[in-house]
């Protein structure tokens, strides 16, 4: 869709840590500092752009009154992961450390994405979490995030399995072309067999349709196990890493996580990766907002 500037806000484009981003300013003068908001496009990391994402950044700035860095992080598969997170985490830190210098508080940024920009922001709370050398983060904004590829056979996995645009199979095909992997590969990690039973033990109380709410089960039926493929596993390792899966971070990381918003959609393979983080969170005492949207695809 062709661009149509609002004359409210005046931008600037920038490298911060190498990375292209892109800051939206309100032009009225503020009393006080204001709010930063840290935006992170989706698009599995191998789509999206500072200018395809342009008219959100716009809105958020506008109707928040804050001032808005969209980063425009290198895509994959010219840039290999996790450059894409990295370069997040990159561009965030040194928003913080500079916040003053754009007229905003650096006690009041928060980071937000989309999707696989979901995915980022869930990284990037995780990565800084401990650091003392920045402001913290004061909060996150996870809409409909990507959060595990552990499971494929959540409930939202077999329910919208077929739906447009994000379907089941669609989601581990991006996936395997984001890594850079052969799609041949993706059969067997639907079926689970790239999961050591180690592995599938130790995250069962964490990534588990037992854990999702009676009300997103309808229909539900277990699946068999798939037998352990160690060839599968050692092609896609990435899968099980927290930089990949955020979900499976360990609870001292979940811990030094900030405020956190969440939003999921109905009718999105990725429903039950929001549900099971927002269980996660609150287990671990971070105060968790949760939007759902009934009618909502991804």
């Amino acid at each position: 869709l062709p661009v149509l500037w609002d004359s409210q806000l005046c931008r600037k484009d920038l490298l911060l840590a190498g990375v292209p981003v892109r800051i939206y300013l309100p032009r009225e003068p503020s009393a006080s500092k204001r709010r930063g908001v840290v935006f992170l496009h989706g698009g599995c990391g191998i789509f999206g752009s500072i200018r395809s994402y342009e008219r959100i950044c716009q809105y958020i700035a506008r109707k928040s009154d804050s001032v808005v860095l969209s980063v425009g992080y290198h895509l994959a598969p010219e840039h290999g992961y996790p450059a894409q997170a990295l370069e997040c985490v990159g561009a965030t830190v040194c928003f913080l450390r500079d916040a003053e210098s754009y007229g905003v508080d650096p006690a009041r940024v928060l980071v937000c994405g989309d999707s696989a920009g979901g995915t980022y922001a869930a990284i990037v709370c995780q990565e800084l979490g401990r650091r003392t050398d920045i402001p913290r983060l004061r909060a996150q904004v996870l809409i409909y995030p990507f959060l595990q590829a552990l499971n494929f056979h959540l409930p939202s996995h077999q329910q919208n399995a077929a739906v447009a645009f994000l379907s089941r199979e669609r989601a581990v095909h991006f996936i395997l072309k984001y890594l850079r992997k052969d799609c041949s590969l993706k059969e067997p990690i639907l079926a689970g067999a790239h999961v050591p039973e180690s592995t599938a033990w130790k995250y069962r109380k964490w990534i588990n349709a037992e854990v999702i709410p009676e009300v997103f089960k309808a229909g539900y039926k277990a699946p068999l196990p798939a037998p352990f493929a160690p060839q599968v596993h050692g092609e896609v390792r990435e899968l099980l890493e927290p930089r990949f899966s955020p979900l499976l971070a360990e609870d001292a990381v979940l811990g030094g996580l900030p405020d956190t918003c969440i939003v999921t959609c109905e009718h999105d393979v990725l429903r039950d990766d929001g549900l099971l983080y927002k269980k996660r969170l609150e287990d671990n005492n971070v105060r968790v907002t949760w939007h759902h949207v009934q009618n909502g695809f991804h």
